[in-house]
């Protein structure tokens, strides 16, 4: 079974991540307006008829700016945390309304996926595995710093987007108050260049294809910069930078086992 996934928008001007198979796909997070969300999908060839859920990760405004206009408009179920939800600050009609719950896989046409709990500073948090098939991708931004169960899961993943926020020199040395740089890097906030390349190296899976660099700072990171410093150390991996102006290349994962190798589509994977 092939997978598609895609960054539509990574950064703190909105974020949104496409994961589908030929039949379904979710959206994890819209923090793009909805005529944005559907512009760069249409961009991408992808058709909103063919999602059938939005997951949101937190509350933070860049990960759910559309969510009640695109719910709305498509009449897409919301799974989000009661916690989560009570501090969102949207109305979403009882009836698309889903509480999710660590741990606690959900099922979406032949697409499972399973919420956990992140170090983060928002409500309750949640970092998400989307499984198709054979295939799994993670979705792990907006962490104050890995845990243990963020270090196993990242290690079952065939593709995953990434949190690389900010490169420490960088925030050090740049214009933010101190108060934000502390709530930056002062574990609940992101994760650094640093931070993200060490759980990489120490728990990339053989079977890893892809790997989305997400999150970026505008002033804190280099985009040129971290992507050396990932291909350094990528293996077979190809490495790609999420960016927070366009849609990233649509990815296609095509595989039978998890402990194998996929083959893939690698069309223009570093442009």
């Amino acid at each position: 079974m092939a997978v598609e996934i895609a960054s539509i928008n990574s950064g703190s001007n909105g974020n949104c991540y496409y994961i589908g198979n030929q039949q379904e796909a979710v959206l994890v997070d819209v923090g793009l307006s909805c005529k944005e969300t559907e512009k760069r999908m249409a961009g991408l060839g992808l058709e909103m008829q063919k999602v059938k859920a939005i997951f949101i990760s937190h509350e933070h405004s860049d990960h759910i700016r559309g969510l009640s206009v695109l719910s709305a408009k498509y009449n897409l179920p919301v799974y989000i945390s009661k916690s989560t939800y009570d501090n969102c600050g949207v109305d979403i009609e009882p009836d698309r309304l889903f509480w999710i719950k660590a741990k606690k896989n959900i099922k979406v046409g032949n697409i499972i996926i399973r919420a956990f709990a992140k170090i983060h500073d928002a409500a309750d948090p949640h970092s998400f595995v989307v499984e198709a098939g054979a295939i799994k991708v993670g979705v792990f931004t907006d962490l104050g710093r890995p845990c243990a169960e963020l270090i196993h899961h990242f290690s079952t993943c065939h593709a995953a987007f990434l949190e690389a926020n900010y490169d420490e020199t960088m925030l050090e040395n740049g214009p933010y108050p101190w108060h934000l740089k502390n709530r930056i890097r002062g574990g609940l906030g992101h994760l650094s260049n640093t931070q993200a390349l060490k759980l990489f190296v120490e728990h990339r899976p053989a079977f890893m294809s892809h790997l989305f660099l997400s999150h970026l700072s505008k002033d804190n990171n280099d985009p040129v910069m971290l992507q050396q410093l990932f291909a350094d150390n990528a293996g077979s991996t190809a490495v790609l930078v999420a960016s927070r102006y366009e849609a990233s290349p649509l990815i296609q994962l095509v595989g039978r086992i998890s402990t194998k190798k996929l083959r893939t589509n690698q069309l223009s994977l570093f442009s």
